[in-house]
């Protein structure tokens, strides 16, 4: 596990943004760990895979869940400032006293077999909402769907979001084999939804998933967050709750409630087109990390008035070089840049870039490229506030 010798050493780099790169497929090891766990089984639980917007779907749905009257936990990754924000319980973060009861048995266990830091944070959370005995538990995958962590437990339902290319050093090069990776989510759900999807993609998850049903219109709601891409990730939260309705997990209610639309339309995630104002500066703030999720933006960014400079840092094993040419006609300054591995130098190419580039009193400005670059940028632009 990244070369840590000991319980300590783990503990403390809970909060590098990075520690989760050492993706293990495979449901073994994460097995090995929760075998040693009492856990218990909430009515409910849901699992969100895809490429684009998982994030944002799964936020989306535990408000609309709670809306409805259920204890609802919520697992995602990654996250931009602290370790916590990926373990939330009814919309609370867990507390570090929470993690440092849970962690060490779970680590112990984690270095003997070598398992993963995402396969470790699952089992946490998986704990943590055992012990807290939540009405429904939400798990969103980390890579793919068939080999990943958040997959080794049943679910009742999943949700598929758009699937585009990325991670293929470990999904493969071709769209129709990381479909078929990311499909493997449905398996044993008794509900299966997805979001729109390519002719390519939809034959594959047809053929996995016979049941699957299609969010195909766009949620029509008045959003909190900003992108018109959110409409497809909320329709697909509507359509899970009319979907739990129906089967009478929410109630005999035929369509879903005004309340829980209302909480769905109210979620705002960090990081997703996330505008932060300094004096008469604005910055806005989106890990987009793809081609994909670009495209998804770029409706909205088009428009907007141009931005005075727009930033993209991507992390080593990412690439947004075919977004660039794209990203040029937003602004007149372009500056993109390929941090450094270490999670502190890519911080500080981030950090460095910006100050250089908004000197003056006002401007707009975009801030694109991943969780680490949008942290970077948050943290810097906090302390100017």
């Amino acid at each position: 596990m990244h070369g840590k010798g000991s319980v300590e050493d783990w503990l403390s780099g809970l909060g590098a943004p990075a520690a989760d790169r050492d993706y293990k497929p495979g449901h073994a090891r994460m097995l090995d760990l929760l075998s040693g766990m009492p856990l218990h089984r909430p009515a409910l639980r849901i699992r969100i895979a895809g490429t684009n917007g998982k994030g944002s779907t799964a936020h989306m749905l535990a408000a609309g869940l709670s809306a409805a009257g259920l204890k609802v936990a919520l697992y995602t990754s990654p996250h931009i400032h602290r370790f916590n924000e990926r373990i939330r319980v009814a919309g609370e973060l867990v507390t570090d006293a929470e993690l440092l009861r849970l962690l060490p048995p779970v680590v112990e266990r984690a270095m003997q077999i070598g398992a993963s830091y995402f396969e470790v944070a699952t089992a946490i959370a998986l704990q943590c909402f055992s012990d807290a005995r939540v009405d429904v538990e939400i798990l969103e995958a980390g890579v793919g769907a068939r080999l990943d962590a958040t997959t080794a437990v049943p679910a009742e339902m999943a949700l598929l979001t758009p699937v585009a290319l990325d991670h293929q050093a470990w999904l493969g090069d071709a769209l129709k084999d990381i479909a078929f990776e990311k499909a493997h989510v449905f398996a044993g759900c008794r509900w299966c939804l997805s979001a729109p999807q390519s002719a390519e993609v939809r034959q594959v998850v047809d053929a996995m998933a016979p049941s699957v049903v299609y969010a195909m219109q766009p949620a029509g709601l008045k959003l909190a967050m900003q992108g018109a891409h959110q409409q497809t990730n909320a329709a697909l939260v509507l359509a899970a709750l009319s979907a739990l309705q129906s089967g009478g997990v929410l109630g005999n209610a035929q369509r879903v409630t005004e309340d829980m639309r209302r909480a769905v339309a109210g979620v705002q995630v960090p990081g997703r087109l996330q505008e932060i104002r300094v004096a008469a500066q604005s910055f806005l703030l989106d890990a987009a990390h793809n081609r994909h999720a670009v495209d998804a933006l770029m409706p909205t960014l088009s428009g907007m008035p141009g931005f005075d400079a727009v930033f993209v840092f991507t992390r080593e094993d990412r690439d947004l070089s075919d977004s660039l040419p794209l990203l040029r006609g937003l602004t007149r300054r372009l500056i993109s840049g390929r941090p450094d591995a270490r999670a502190d130098a890519s911080y500080a190419s981030v950090r460095e870039a910006m100050e250089k580039e908004t000197g003056r009193p006002d401007g707009r400005y975009l801030v694109l490229g991943s969780f680490i670059t949008v942290a970077a940028a948050a943290d810097w632009l906090q302390q100017r506030d």
